[in-house]
């Protein structure tokens, strides 16, 4: 790999330095907070929409208020029958009206009333036609006077986290479902009931009421009164009141076992939550650990962990962390190589330059002086070339490293190039024929033939201009090796998804065990005859650089005739297809 050369440098941290590090220890992880935080998140949701029980509710005072409808009933056809006093009167002239009447019998409707309360927790309270109140379950009317009844508050009971749990419940109980919406029902003596009025006129009305409880909390009140009739006729009417204890102990029981089962609940999730933060905070974390020690430390001994058996998207994490740190060793291992082999290869024109320069300020003779010059001017020329080929190889590293891949066409590249050289050998041919004895006396260069499949298209990804470098160099190094007039063959071929190059030539082929050492850099193994310090021994290197940066692969061997004879050596080059 082409690189610039340069020094490798680690980076030092200093105190006070901006951002944490990924090796401080830390009590929770931040990814654990927040995986507990959604999971437990949603699970307080459901938790509320269950708690809120308002349809619940709806229907438990639906259900208390029909029961308590039909149990005035029953009062009221019982107060109708037999608490009630036949009065005679003159009959009507028409006809119409029959002489009697009746009305309500306080003395029969008293213990009636009482007795029919005593089964239930209603108080009960009967109305005559006025209005006014006749008997009322909670207070006993004797020879001693009047007794009323009333409900002490339930004392506190239980330890004070019981009591304080309970009192919270309370405080929310008004919230989820709010009963702020309900009317407020107050005794006002002398007033009756609007549940009396509407019953006093032959109705039956209920209503579900909001009052203070004996700690000043929001409870429920249902009142139902029904008309007592006899013979169709409204004689007064009993109002049934009952307190909504029965349907708040119902709602918190369910609330109470929601509770319970959110507690386990939380719990599971809890435990879950933490599993699965460890599953994927931990590894992360050990990720994290493994490449900062890998950055501070002066060593390879320092790795990331392997965690590619989770089979998941950290193990692929993972992973891709250990090939991208080989990866950055073997980068860094051919950074110093080139670096050393760029010293090699500089030392060498460097020390015969020296060597130069000290003998022809001791030399007289003009003709050794004149020698000394031109050795002095070709290494000179070498350096610069040598300089000049190093840039392109290090430009090249980084350029491959950036470009965008683009569709290439592979046989339009080839036969563009083939084109290119025919029109280089007839401008020699003219010039031959023009009389030019320098290019008379040049032997014939080798021609060039390019195979291609007919009406059959190559197209590769990649980069036009490095690819064409690529099949310029394999074609300048197959020509340099035949011999004059030889022939160099260009043939590309589809083999499933890839496409096939192969640059053939006709000269003494490849040294035996050399087939790899050719593409190393600054490597020459140049025919018998030929100028010594005319290539820099890159050209095969940047080959096999462009095609790993195409994801294809290259490689060289001798071609054989029957008799086991050298023919040639063939350099093959393949590509995937678009």
């Amino acid at each position: 790999m082409a690189s610039a050369t340069g020094t490798r440098s680690r980076a030092v941290s200093t105190p006070g330095g901006g951002g944490k590090r990924p090796g401080r220890r830390r009590g929770v992880s931040p990814l654990t907070l927040r995986i507990l935080a959604v999971n437990v998140l949603a699970l307080l949701v459901l938790l509320a929409g269950l708690l809120y029980l308002g349809r619940y509710q709806d229907r438990l005072i639906q259900a208390e208020t029909e029961a308590l409808a039909t149990e005035a009933r029953i009062f009221a056809s019982a107060l109708g029958e037999g608490a009630v006093n036949r009065i005679l009167t003159a009959p009507s002239p028409t006809g119409d009206e029959s002489g009697e009447r009746f009305e309500l019998a306080p003395e029969l409707a008293r213990p009636m009333v009482r007795r029919l309360a005593e089964a239930t927790a209603t108080r009960t309270r009967l109305y005559d036609i006025g209005g006014q109140m006749l008997s009322d379950s909670r207070v006993l009317v004797g020879s001693q006077g009047r007794i009323e009844i009333r409900e002490l508050p339930t004392p506190p009971s239980g330890d004070p986290v019981s009591r304080a749990i309970n009192d919270l419940y309370t405080r929310l109980i008004d919230v989820v479902p709010s009963r702020e919406g309900l009317p407020v029902y107050r005794e006002q003596p002398g007033q009756p009931n609007p549940d009396v009025e509407r019953a006093l006129g032959g109705e039956t009305a209920a209503t579900v009421w909001r009052v203070d409880g004996a700690g000043g909390d929001p409870e429920l009140l249902l009142t139902v009164a029904v008309p007592v009739q006899r013979y169709r006729e409204v004689l007064g009417a009993v109002l049934l009141t009952r307190g909504g204890g029965e349907i708040d102990r119902a709602i918190r029981s369910v609330r109470f076992d929601i509770l319970r089962v959110f507690g386990v609940a939380l719990l599971v999730t809890v435990g879950l939550s933490f599993y699965l933060a460890g599953t994927i905070a931990r590894p992360i974390r050990r990720l994290a650990q493994a490449a900062d020690r890998l950055r501070t430390s002066h060593g390879r001994h320092s790795g990331i962990p392997d965690l590619t058996r989770r089979g998941d998207e950290i193990g692929e994490l993972s992973g891709v962390l250990r090939e991208m740190t080989d990866a950055l060793w073997t980068r860094m291992d051919a950074i110093e190589r080139f670096a050393a082999d760029v010293a090699h290869e500089i030392k060498n024109p460097l020390t015969s330059l020296r060597s130069a320069v000290e003998t022809a300020g001791r030399v007289s003779d003009p003709r050794h002086r004149d020698r000394l010059m031109a050795i002095i001017a070709d290494d000179v020329q070498r350096l610069d070339r040598l300089i000049s080929d190093i840039s392109n190889a290090s430009r090249l590293d980084a350029e491959l490293s950036r470009a965008e891949p683009e569709p290439v066409d592979i046989g339009l590249l080839l036969a563009m190039l083939a084109e290119l050289r025919q029109t280089v050998a007839e401008t020699l041919d003219e010039r031959v024929a023009a009389g030019d004895a320098e290019e008379e006396a040049r032997p014939a260069p080798p021609r060039l033939i390019v195979d291609l499949p007919a009406g059959e298209r190559l197209v590769v990804p990649g980069l036009e201009g490095r690819l064409t470098q690529l099949f310029q160099n394999l074609i300048d190094n197959a020509l340099s090796f035949s011999p004059p007039g030889g022939v160099v063959r260009l043939t590309a071929r589809r083999s499933g998804r890839t496409v096939t190059v192969v640059v053939s030539d006709q000269g003494p082929g490849i040294p035996d065990g050399k087939e790899e050492a050719i593409f190393d850099r600054f490597y020459t193994e140049r025919p018998a005859g030929e100028k010594f310090g005319t290539h820099s021994g890159l050209g095969l290197s940047i080959v096999k650089q462009i095609v790993s940066a195409h994801n294809g692969s290259v490689f060289a061997k001798n071609r054989q005739i029957s008799d086991g004879t050298i023919d040639g050596a063939d350099f093959v080059v393949t590509l995937p297809l678009l």
